[in-house]
């Protein structure tokens, strides 16, 4: 059986709303103050950007731990750029990968981010459907 999320997202006045999520827990969603907003909450279309981050991240994070890998630390760079005409998407991503540690295998970290990309990561799969994607993984030794 298929699995299906439901969100609630709740007006809270002005340009702000309240989103849940099945984790239970909620955050803010607000305009910017040049569109009317406030700027009290996360931007929609940012978000989509930390999802896909996210995914790849908990893809990439499992699979270190599965590979027993050494990585002291890892952050993920997520560049999207937005279409000139509305409705406005996404028309290129650009995804970094940067590890960083002393013993970094770099085979077996290329191929955790392949796997993610190609494979797992059902967020990027969903981006690939609109946006160009670029994909560069960095090590950083030391």
């Amino acid at each position: 059986m298929a699995t299906t999320n439901h969100i609630s997202t709740k007006w809270l006045g002005n340009m702000a709303f309240e989103s849940n999520n099945p984790s239970g827990m909620t955050f803010n969603i607000d305009a910017s103050p040049d569109d009317g907003g406030e700027g009290a909450g996360l931007r929609p279309k940012a978000l989509m950007l930390s999802s896909l981050a996210g995914c790849s991240g908990l893809d990439v994070a499992s699979l270190i731990k599965k590979m027993k890998l050494e990585v002291d630390a890892f952050h993920i760079e997520t560049i999207g750029d937005l279409t000139d005409e509305h409705p406005k998407y996404y028309g290129t991503v650009r995804i970094e990968y940067h590890f960083y540690g002393k013993n970094l295998k770099e085979d077996k970290l290329q191929r955790a981010v392949d796997l993610s990309v190609e494979k797992y990561c059902g967020v990027m799969e969903m981006f690939r459907r609109f946006a160009e994607l670029e994909i560069k993984v960095l090590f950083h030794r030391g």
